[in-house]
Formats: C-alpha cells, structure tokens, sequence
C-alpha cells in the first residue's frame, strides 16, 4: 500500500474516532448458544375463579424466590397473582389481598426483594382517560401480599407519565419512573408507603437535557438509578445514570456514549460492581463503573428479527430485564420483533445468546423474566397465548 494511501486510511480512521462514531455490535450468530438444561416448573392455579396465567417479573434474595403477574379470565378480566418458593422448585401460590377497585384488577409486572420479603408494582388500564392505575403491594408477615393503599396522585394526575421499576436495597425500597418534570423516584422504609420525590435538582429534567428513568439497584451507599438524557436542541439521547444515598437528593452523570441515540435500561450488581445495560442505535450496549467514573464495555444486536426470519423487524427495541449470580449477567432484550436471553462472564464485555425452551415473540401481553441464584437460573414465558416456567443450570465463572 501506498504512503499515501496509509495517510488517507489514517486520516478517515482519525475522523471517525473524533466523530465519536463506534462500530455495530456483532450479532454473535455464529457463536453456539448456552444451553441451561432447561426443566420445566409447575405453578398452581391461585385460589378463585381460573384464568390463565400472565407471568411479568420474577426476584429472588434471602433463599425466597418470587414471581410475579396476575390471571386472564375469557371475558379478559384480569386479577393480580404472585407465586414463591423456598428451593427454586417447588412453588405456591401467595394469598392475594386487594384494596381497591383497579387494585383488585391489577397485573404485577415489576418485582423486588429485600431480606426475603416481597414487593411489587401492578396495574390496570381504566378510567376515562384510560390511563394506568398503578398499585404497590407489600407481603405481610403469613406471606401474603397486600395492596398498599395511596392517593391518586402519587402515581397518577396530571403530572404522572409512568411508574417504571421497583427495588430492594440496604436502605430500604425505591421506585422510578417518570412526571411531566422528568426523572422522578419514590421512595419507602418498608415499602408500606411511597413519598413521591419529583422535581429533584439533578434527577429531574432543567437547562441541561430532558432526563428519563428506567431502573435502579440498592448499593451498599444507597441507590443507582438509570436512563438517559436528551440534550436541548438534539434528537437522541444519552446514557444517564444517578447516585443517591437517600432516594431524594441524586448526582446526575451522563455515561460515554457516542452519535447513537443511547440509553441505560437496565441495572444490576455483578460481584458488587454495578452494570447497566441498554440500547444503541438498534443494538445494545453494556456500561460498567469503575472506581468513580463509568467505562463502556461490550455489545450485542440481540435475538433473531423474527421467530422464523432472518430480517430485522422494524419494531422498537429494548432491555426488559437484566439479574447477576455468581459473576454472571443475564440480560432480558427484544430486537422488535422477538425476545432472546443473553449472558455474560466478563461483566458485560462480551455477551453469547441464551437457548430458550421456546420462541417469544415480542409484543403486548408477552414476556420474558429470569431469577439466578448461584449457577441456577430461572426463566419464566409469557407468550401471549400461555405462560410456563423452567429452570436451569449455567457453567461456573472462573475467579
């Protein structure tokens, strides 16, 4: 090759690095999928009325494992329903107790766990606006979950716009979500009552960029929230994530990103080190902390467009779950058109796909949840037309 064509090859790559441009995530096609032994789980018909089961979220802490959801009846009522264990494989169903009208007709869709205890987030779509009723539920003392009674407002009005994720830590429980002034949280020393925190210097959106919130893990000094920020006068985001030892005042820091819209989507602890994972562009991509700052590690493109396709769908893509054990990442993702299970051993520098007992398109009303506990994983389906549960089994990560 020419000197001169070197110096031109130079001059593009140099070009692009200062353009903040980085290369697609590969595919990983080509690289066999962890098989986790899948074997299957029966989960009893809760008490009252049959209904098929809607599974939306599963936690696991303290050797109880829980998931979450709620029952469809033929006319497409539905109610709220959660079930547990105390070894992963035998499970019950837990008593149901609700307060309130949209409270008796809500769907669990996101589940924490501290000290062994549950807490949930449910809802129903009513009212004249038709709007989401969000609930939050508490597990008593005999086991059972109970509606925690709140006004309107700390989940809905006029400023609500959505009640995102809830989670167990150290200093108790959080949710986030968002309100007409951006990022927002709620927060509880026992998950029997939510103060609505919104407007919050840093959290909240102001002169720098809109901010929206996703998810949040409990860490030894507080929290870690995350999502992203949309810079004024731009059309695409940037990863965000926030710091709080309290769940009221937060430290905004916007994570290395590129010209890609990117957002954080999901978070979790791996070995006490927090990793968030989230979109880019169509694909998806992995930020660790390390020390005070956060580095960008690896990514993926996520399943096949569709079940039995080879093209990319044109549906929007996302993280809907992301769990650790034992050194490993799980991560929840739709590419828009179908649902897939991704794993890591090198806290998301390099990802593999996940083999999945059956294919999950994606859609409403259709899911996919995962648990893990040591080298015990659990994943838990909803594929609009019925729901099932499997555990399994993944290769010890080495130390």
């Amino acid at each position: 090759m020419s000197t001169r064509r070197v110096l031109a090859v130079l001059g593009v790559l140099a070009v692009l690095v200062a353009a903040g441009c980085d290369p697609a995530p590969r595919r990983e096609a080509d690289e066999e999928p962890l098989r986790p032994g899948w074997q299957p789980l029966t989960l009893p018909a809760p008490p009252g009325p049959p209904g098929r089961a809607l599974l939306r979220d599963a936690t696991a802490c303290a050797g109880r494992w829980y998931a979450v959801g709620g029952l469809a009846d033929a006319d497409g009522g539905t109610r709220p329903a959660a079930w547990t264990s105390v070894d992963g494989t035998t499970w019950t169903a837990l008593p149901i107790a609700a307060d309130s009208f949209y409270g008796r007709q809500n769907v669990l869709y996101s589940a924490g766990c501290r000290d062994g205890v549950l807490a949930a987030i449910g809802a129903k779509v009513g009212g004249a606006h038709g709007y989401p009723r969000v609930s939050t539920w508490r597990q008593r003392v005999d086991g059972g979950l109970v509606e925690v009674s709140a006004s309107f407002e700390t989940y809905g009005g006029p400023k609500a716009v959505n009640v995102s994720r809830l989670a167990g830590g150290p200093a108790g429980w959080l949710i986030v979500g968002n309100r007409s002034s951006g990022a927002a949280s709620w927060v509880s020393p026992d998950a029997a009552d939510f103060a609505l925190v919104e407007g919050a210097p840093e959290l909240a959106s102001d002169g720098r960029g809109a901010t929206w919130a996703f998810d949040a893990v409990g860490v030894p000094e507080g929290w870690l929230a995350v999502g992203g920020v949309l810079p004024a006068g731009r059309i695409d985001r940037d990863p965000a994530v926030w710091s709080s030892v309290d769940g009221r005042n937060w430290r905004r820091s916007v994570l290395p990103g590129s010209e890609r819209y990117e957002e954080a989507q999901r978070v979790a602890l791996v070995d006490g080190v927090p990793v968030a994972v989230g979109l880019r562009g169509d694909g998806f991509a992995t930020w660790r902390r390390a020390g005070d700052d956060w580095v960008a590690a690896g990514g993926f493109a996520g399943g096949p467009a569709a079940v039995g396709s080879g093209s990319r769908a044109a549906g929007v893509p996302s993280v809907d779950g992301l769990v650790a054990a034992e050194g490993r990442l799980l991560a929840v993702v739709s590419d828009g058109a179908a649902r897939s299970v991704w794993t890591s051993a090198d806290r998301g520098d390099s990802w593999r796909p996940v083999a999945l007992p059956l294919p999950v398109a994606a859609g409403a009303q259709r899911d996919v949840a995962v648990a893990a506990v040591g080298e015990r994983i659990w994943l838990f389906v909803d594929d609009g037309e019925r729901s099932a549960a499997w555990s399994g089994s993944t290769p010890a990560v080495p130390r």
